[in-house]
């Protein structure tokens, strides 16, 4: 199973695409799409769409993985996540790739086992089941990667009878 996955954002967005074959997992590539302060908005959003939309292309994965928004004090800020993270959901459904969301609650379970874990452990807990010789900068990047670890966490589970249920297989 190939895994994308996402840490959205509008300046930083986090990628990481993984291999999990049930048993190791594989870290494929990673990085960040950046967009400038001081470009327009909309020209951000295309840049963010250009860039995972030749990140899915290029990696071929059989499911996105990526952060369910919640409302922080911010609203202009959750708003504009929220439109970086619908060009992003586009791209992968142009691609024909499943998309799957996960909490932070989910993805602490997940790496760590123990829902209150800092960011820390569960960027030093990505790297180990990596067996990458340091976390991956930005936060971004390590924060994407743990999302696509959930997800072939959760593949184990009911949601991969529902995959198979639904046709998303390759």
């Amino acid at each position: 199973m190939v895994v994308l996955g996402i840490d959205p954002g509008y300046a930083i967005v986090g990628w990481g695409v993984i291999s999990f074959n049930g048993v190791n997992y594989a870290p494929l590539g990673f990085g960040a799409v950046t967009t400038e302060q001081n470009t327009d908005f909309n020209l951000r959003l295309e840049r963010i769409y250009d860039e995972v939309d030749l990140i899915i292309k290029k990696s071929k994965p059989d499911a996105m993985a990526i952060e369910r928004l919640y409302f922080q004090n911010n609203q202009k800020t959750a708003i504009n996540v929220a439109q970086a993270r619908g060009v992003i959901i586009l791209a992968s459904q142009k691609n024909n790739v499943p998309v799957f969301e996960y909490t932070p609650l989910q993805v602490k379970m997940a790496i760590t086992g123990y829902g209150r874990a800092k960011k820390p452990q569960i960027m030093e807990m990505t790297r180990r089941l990596l067996k990458l010789p340091v976390v991956p900068e930005p936060d971004d990047t390590a924060d994407a990667l743990a999302m696509a670890i959930t997800h072939t966490q959760a593949a184990g589970t009911n949601l991969k009878a529902m995959i198979f249920r639904k046709g998303y297989t390759k």
